[in-house]
């Protein structure tokens, strides 16, 4: 028996692979109750998310095992239950939201109708299952829930689809959800809007809430207890407080050392007389909308500029339209003295060895099929005058070694590799044609505080080693911070404001900067305290004046 509404004592979960037995938990015991929020923090791998998937019932055996423990709710275990009992617990007492909420939505059926489902498979009439949905879209402040729930997931952005996620998750109204990196790269406010929906959502129905993150802040704002898992094992558990202000372990000094945002802000330095890339009054028109309306900025050779705002605000767009990827409708990028959006496609083919990219996610821009020899080299063989091929193998290492790989990993293949591994195997590739140029398009948001920290000091040291000039396309302030000279603020495919880092964090001049900057979150929970304290005060007040 247990006091306890879920406790996991004891559990280990292993997998059986061509390279082995993998031990992915180890000994993993910890609790939750009613009304608690509970975060499991740790790195990719640390075995938090493989444990939240034992409660659940998904870990796929084989290959996965449960090897030892138990799984205790409302004291009885869930471990010895078949699974048609597992069936009545699932979604109806724990219910469960993902990270990437388009690969859990199925895409042929609205959005109204998934939730009908989740109702009517649980026996509410079709009639009643309609009206919930509708409460229920209202509640997670989806827009005009009747005209919403006739839509598809591909028709909502990526917080609306976590907001429909949450609404599946509470249709039934159970007792525990489960929130596996619920906000990982989103933009900084709409993150701020899911974690606060949560906050509310817990404290009306007195749920427990088991948060599944790698990110300092988040813990910092929604959680009351941290459990901290490391090679598969916990290493320290406690308050969110005490982790963060006495950690006593070295793995959790680590994670908090590696928070952005805590260092020193870069020095205003003058910059340099002439600029590498001159953009002027650049739009770029999708039919009668206009995604990108006229920009203008300069930016210098060994210089980074961010761009920051959130999704929707053209970043992207911009990003893209400078390396033509698609045509922009009207102004100029002048690259050393040539104008690149009238380059014929001879002389585009010629210059864009110099302007690279580096994307998001690694593992969709890397082919699967080839080497990390065959990555890096395939450079070459579009721009023969760069490297004789009996150099090839020799500059393959070197580039590795740059980035802080091994020589021997240009025989294996990407899906050998971390997610921080394949970016710096991106971060190789774009460096093989030696640029003067690279575009970051959110290159480190959805990577570990520390791969992403190992992977910004990397980009630091290249650019200083090499005169590299990035073009830093971000939603992750406090990295902004580390990172940048200056920084541009979009909004609506404009340019709001624009300046040195010091200036834009220290004294923005427009409310949308501003905004930005207090959503951003702070690992720091007493800074975080004294967040919510003022927004709950200036919520007040809105209300008193309304």
């Amino acid at each position: 028996m247990t006091d306890h509404l879920l406790e996991v004592q004891q559990l280990s979960v292993e997998f059986h692979t061509t390279g082995g037995r993998v031990k992915a938990v180890q000994d993993v015991s910890w609790h939750l109750d009613s009304g608690d929020v509970l975060a499991i923090l740790g790195e990719s791998g640390s075995g938090k998310s493989v444990s939240a998937a034992a409660v659940m019932d998904l870990i796929d055996m084989p290959p996965g095992k449960i090897t030892s423990g138990k799984i205790l709710f409302n004291g009885s275990d869930l471990l010895q239950m078949s699974r048609t009992e597992r069936r009545k617990i699932n979604g109806q007492k724990i219910a469960m939201i993902f990270q990437d909420p388009l690969s859990h939505l199925n895409p042929v059926y609205t959005a109204g109708w998934q939730i009908e489902e989740t109702l009517t498979i649980h026996g509410t009439s079709k009639k009643q299952a309609r009206q919930q949905t509708l409460e229920l879209l209202e509640r997670v402040g989806i827009p005009d829930p009747a005209t919403s729930a006739k839509k598809y997931p591909h028709q909502f952005s990526g917080g609306q689809r976590q907001r429909l996620m949450i609404a599946m998750a509470l249709a039934l109204r159970p007792d525990i959800l489960i929130a596996d990196e619920p906000t990982t790269a989103l933009d900084v406010t709409v993150q701020a809007q899911i974690l606060a929906l949560l906050n509310d959502l817990q404290n009306e129905t007195g749920m427990g809430l088991l948060l599944i993150t790698h990110d300092l802040g988040v813990v910092a704002e929604i959680a009351e207890r941290v459990v901290v898992m490391n090679a598969g094992r916990i290493v320290e558990q406690g308050t969110a407080r005490d982790i963060y202000r006495n950690p006593s372990h070295p793995y959790t000094k680590e994670l908090i050392a590696a928070a952005p945002g805590k260092g020193d802000m870069p020095a205003d330095h003058s910059r340099r007389p002439e600029a590498l890339l001159s953009v002027q009054g650049l739009s770029k028109s999708f039919g009668l909308f206009e995604a990108v309306k006229d920009v203008s900025f300069d930016l210098m050779a060994g210089e980074c500029v961010a761009i920051v705002g959130e999704s929707g605000s053209g970043k992207s767009t911009l990003a893209n339209t400078l390396l033509r990827l698609q045509e922009a409708s009207t102004g100029q990028a002048i690259y050393k003295g040539r104008d690149l959006f009238t380059l014929s496609a001879k002389d585009l083919f010629a210059i864009r060895r110099e302007i690279q990219m580096v994307f998001q996610d690694p593992t969709q821009s890397l082919n699967p099929r080839m080497s990390i020899y065959q990555l890096i080299s395939e450079a070459w063989v579009i721009h023969k005058e760069i490297l004789p091929r009996t150099l090839w193998n020799d500059r393959v290492h070197e580039l590795l070694n740059q980035v802080g790989l091994s020589p021997e990993h240009a025989k294996r293949y990407p899906h050998q590799f971390s997610g921080g591994q394949r970016q710096r195997i991106a971060i190789a590739r774009a460096l093989a044609l030696e640029p003067k140029i690279i575009i970051c398009d959110e290159a480190v948001s959805a990577l570990d505080v520390q791969v992403q920290a190992q992977v910004i000091a990397l980009l630091s040291r290249l650019r200083k080693e090499l005169d590299l000039a990035y073009l830093f396309i971000a939603h992750d302030l406090p990295v902004v911070r580390d990172f940048a000279d200056r920084v541009i603020v979009m909004q609506n495919g404009r340019i709001v404001e624009q300046g040195s880092v010091r200036k834009i964090f220290e004294n923005p001049s427009q409310p949308y900067t501003r905004s930005l900057l207090a959503s951003s979150l702070d690992p720091d929970p007493d800074i975080q305290a004294a967040r919510r304290a003022t927004r709950q005060v200036e919520s007040a007040e809105q209300d008193t004046r309304t």
